[in-house]
């Protein structure tokens, strides 16, 4: 084994390394890299996803929070660009040049979230992502009208992207093998988020506090931002929980919302 084949994981950085080959040739294939085009993997690790990467012609560069793994990629593979940082704090546009880009990557799952806004605020964005997360985040990520998993990371992924969930991966794919199931997200960025821009913080706060306490009815919820004339003239029921509630209907609230604060100020 190569140097980077001993390294222990390390459980600040969330590591848990993909050792299972049919697994690593399903990903690849998914991704289907292609030669020439600029391939960006977050967190490479021990290689498992990086090596074929590169064996099919594509550009690659690595992002690598953990040091010794960073030394050790630049040592075994010196036609990479190592990028050493915290992936929250890349600005990925800027480190492709504003050339077109793809993102590949097997995020650490105790940042996923905040890693996932991140990556889909990049302007300009990828061309596509691939990534493996806990599998309960992807649910959440695809989510819709009626599904219990519907929440707010789910409206956000899906404002600035179409999300398609690939297939599952078991804890014995990894070493050490974690304590939940994983998934591959197929995510394809749009051209422009569907919440205007002049409504996104709007969007964002009505989706908040409608799943503070997703069991309240949006009556409740929303009552310190629409009352319940408010929330009908939007075209929803009060009576309605968030769950149960599509992305359009998120978005009439949020205009809704919108359109009370410009009359409230309007107000002698």
């Amino acid at each position: 084994m190569s140097g980077a084949d001993h390294h222990r994981p390390r459980k600040r950085f969330g590591q848990n390394f993909l050792v299972d080959d049919a697994v690593i040739a399903r990903i690849v294939a998914a991704i289907a890299p292609r030669p020439s085009e600029h391939i960006i993997e977050i967190g490479p690790g021990r290689q498992a996803i990086t090596g074929p990467l590169i064996d099919s012609g594509a550009r690659v560069t690595v992002v690598e929070i953990d040091r010794d793994l960073a030394e050790r990629l630049r040592t075994l593979r010196p036609e990479l660009e190592v990028v050493e940082a915290d992936a929250l704090s890349v600005d990925f546009a800027a480190l492709a040049g504003g050339a077109p880009y793809r993102l590949v990557g097997n995020l650490p799952y105790n940042i996923s979230t905040p890693l996932l806004f991140h990556l889909l605020a990049q302007a300009p964005p990828p061309q596509d992502m691939h990534f493996m997360l806990q599998r309960e985040v992807v649910q959440r990520m695809v989510a819709g009208a009626g599904d219990r998993a519907q929440g707010r990371l789910g409206l956000m992924c899906q404002n600035r992207a179409r999300l398609e969930w690939l297939f599952d991966v078991s804890p014995q794919a990894f070493e050490p093998a974690p304590r939940v199931d994983s998934a591959i997200v197929r995510v394809h960025p749009r051209p422009a988020p569907l919440v205007p821009e002049a409504l996104e913080s709007t969007f964002d706060e009505v989706v908040r506090l409608a799943f503070a306490k997703r069991r309240k009815t949006l009556r409740n919820s929303l009552k310190d931002r629409l009352d319940a004339p408010a929330i009908e003239a939007a075209g929803v029921d009060p009576s309605a929980r968030p769950e149960t509630l599509g992305f359009d209907a998120f978005l009439a609230l949020a205009r809704q919302a919108a359109y009370d604060g410009e009359e409230s100020r309007g107000s002698p």
